[in-house]
């Protein structure tokens, strides 16, 4: 049985297969949002621009799929929800297509543009879509295996783009990206079923949402974490080169170790959330703050380092999964208005982020990425537990 306002299936058979085709087309936007990280210097030389201004095609992808993410709901208010999701699908193979073809910097521009509209629209509506596909107690899990195929196109795309792009180049790598798209696409047409439009979401939606006292300390607090990891995230590589000494090798099995770490903890984040929300929120950004602690005090020490970043990404599993898991539960009638907030603050908290991990690193080099990444963590779950409460019990 379906509820008729909000969509959510109650009881009934789970439809897995639309909920693993959703996953397949995660793993690829992610790895074309940061394929241009690892093939930054054959972009940049083939279309003769800098290595600085090849970076802005990653910036320009999550601008766009900011305001995407805000706005797709109401754009789309009338149509079927399979339908979107199918033409947001297309428009990844399409932006992929694009940038592989390019023979201008401008031309790649475009496809990233159109990469944007893809990303933001199609992870903005991902769990409005997901509480369709499962009954209600297989929320988490289903979640779980989406965001688990991101964690898992996080840990392996910048070295197996790098080392492919080596023996293929650029071009090939993006067409590649492209005919998974079409796998995914083809998936999808033959397992999403029609979804008719649960609401009808306006810009003045996502208003209402924010005025919500409990929505916008869950944005905030969601800010926090997502603001906190990225200061120290973002220049992990600066930390472990400059401040734990490590040569590129070991740091190359640092980042896969926090990758894989990464995807352990976001398999296991389902039991988690089932026991208590509550405490899936507010624990891995505090065993996160806890551990930029102790970093501080092993910051010399190659193997303790590599053990607490790997542990720092085992506590980072759990949190796209809860926090998604919350929003689903803190606004059922307007999941989809909420997925774009959702997708917009994050955005806003990783350019935060990398804005502030920046200054602080220029002023105090790597103790000071602990110390501000430590302080938001800290805050972050100070506010989950004085001010979410009663919207995250379990």
């Amino acid at each position: 049985m379906i509820h008729l306002k909000t969509g959510i299936i109650k009881e009934g058979a789970a439809n897995w297969a639309a909920v693993l085709s959703l996953s397949l087309s995660v793993i690829g936007l992610i790895t074309a949002e940061l394929l241009p990280i690892s093939l930054l210097t054959p972009v940049a030389s083939s279309l003769n621009v800098s290595e600085s201004a090849a970076g802005q095609a990653v910036s320009a992808t999550a601008m766009v799929a900011m305001v995407a993410s805000l706005f797709i709901a109401g754009v789309t208010r009338n149509m079927d929800r399979r339908r979107v999701m199918l033409a947001l699908s297309l428009l990844f193979v399409a932006s992929n297509v694009i940038a592989g073809m390019a023979d201008s910097y401008a031309v790649l521009i475009a496809g990233r543009v159109v990469l944007g509209i893809s990303l933001g629209g199609f992870w903005s509506m991902c769990a409005a879509v997901t509480m369709r596909l499962v009954p209600e107690s297989n929320v988490p899990q289903a979640l779980g295996i989406i965001f688990g195929g991101a964690s898992l196109a996080m840990a392996l795309v910048a070295p197996l783009g790098t080392w492919l792009g080596g023996i293929f180049g650029w071009r090939d790598i993006f067409f590649a990206t492209a005919a998974a798209g079409c796998i995914a696409l083809f998936w999808q047409f033959r397992v999403l079923p029609a979804m008719t439009p649960a609401s009808q979401s306006t810009l003045s939606t996502l208003f209402r949402l924010l005025a919500r006292t409990d929505v916008s300390m869950g944005m905030l607090a969601m800010m926090l974490v997502f603001g906190g990891h990225f200061v120290f995230f973002t220049y992990l590589r600066s930390f472990l080169e400059g401040g734990a000494g490590l040569d590129v090798n070991s740091i190359s099995l640092v980042l896969l170790g926090f990758g894989v770490a990464n995807v352990i903890g976001n398999a296991l984040s389902g039991k988690l959330i089932n026991r208590s929300l509550m405490m899936a929120l507010a624990l891995p950004p505090l065993v996160m703050a806890l551990l930029a602690g102790a970093l501080y005090f092993v910051i010399r020490q190659g193997l303790a380092v590599s053990t607490l970043v790997a542990l720092w990404g085992f506590a980072l599993g759990a949190v796209p999964v809860a926090w998604t898991t919350w929003l689903t539960r803190a606004v059922p009638d307007e999941t989809e208005s909420g997925g774009g907030l959702q997708v917009a603050a994050i955005q806003l908290a990783i350019t935060g982020g990398a804005v502030g991990g920046g200054a602080l690193y220029s002023v105090e080099g790597s103790t000071g990425l602990l110390h501000g990444s430590g302080i938001t963590l800290v805050l972050a779950a100070v506010l989950i537990f004085s001010r979410m409460r009663s919207k995250a019990q379990a």
